[in-house]
C-alpha cells in the first residue's frame, strides 16, 4: 500500500504564494503518477495538477502558469507551488497516487487526508 501525508496549507492574502508537499511511504516504487486535488465547499473535487513517474506534468486551465507541480530530490515528495493565489483557489486540497502492486493486474489509488488552503480578498 501506500500512504499519503500533505502538508503546507495555510491563510494567505491574494497575491500570495504557498507550497504543499506530499509525503509517500510505502510502496512508493509502484506508484504511476500523483496528483493534487481540491475541493471548495459546495463544489465538486476537481483535478489541479498531475506529475507521472516520468516527470511528464499536465495541470487544470485554472491553474496554468501560476502553479507547478514538481518531484523532490527523494523522489517520494511531490510539491505543489502556487503562486499569485485567489480568493478562488480556497479549498481543500488533496493528494492522491496511483499504484500498481507487484503481480496484481489492478490500479490502486491512495488519498491523503486534505490540506485548507484559504486565500483572503
Amino acid at each position: 500500500q501506500v500512504q499519503l501525508v500533505e502538508s503546507g496549507g495555510g491563510l494567505v492574502q491574494a497575491g500570495g504564494s504557498l507550497q504543499l508537499s506530499c509525503a509517500a511511504s510505502g510502496m512508493v516504487f509502484g506508484i504511476v503518477v500523483t496528483n493534487w486535488y481540491r475541493q471548495a465547499p459546495g463544489k465538486q473535487r476537481e483535478l489541479v495538477a498531475s506529475i507521472t513517474s516520468r516527470n511528464d506534468t499536465t495541470y487544470a486551465d485554472s491553474v496554468k502558469g501560476r502553479f507547478t507541480i514538481s518531484r523532490g530530490d527523494a523522489k517520494n515528495t511531490v510539491f505543489l507551488q502556487m503562486n499569485s493565489l485567489a480568493p478562488e483557489d480556497t479549498a481543500v486540497y488533496y493528494c492522491n497516487a496511483n499504484y500498481l502492486q507487484p503481480g496484481i493486474a489492478n490500479v490502486f489509488r491512495s488519498w491523503g487526508q486534505g490540506t485548507q488552503v484559504t486565500v483572503s480578498s
